[in-house]
């Protein structure tokens, strides 16, 4: 199995995404427990900011429409496996 099979991106891949993106917009990454997985293709979701939330569910939240103090950021997701 070549690296090409195994690994989503490559740093050149990612960065030329990136640079399609507006350069002033935060990067946040999916986490929880441990180890590291593939991501997704990184996109662009608005948020709002829950700094009490317990560490599992992550210090940012996807927001609705009537939340306050929303944001957009750069998602890089990881990627879910159901094994």
């Amino acid at each position: 199995m070549s690296q090409n099979e195994i690994f989503h991106f490559t740093v050149g891949q990612l960065v030329e995404m990136l640079q399609s993106l507006p350069p002033d917009l935060p990067v946040l990454t999916s986490g929880y427990d441990s180890g590291y997985e593939n991501f997704y293709q990184p996109e662009i979701v608005k948020l709002k900011h829950e700094p009490e939330n317990m560490h599992d569910d992550g210090e940012f939240q996807f927001a609705d429409e009537q939340d306050k103090n929303i944001f957009h950021a750069v998602i890089l997701q990881r990627v879910m496996r159901d094994d």
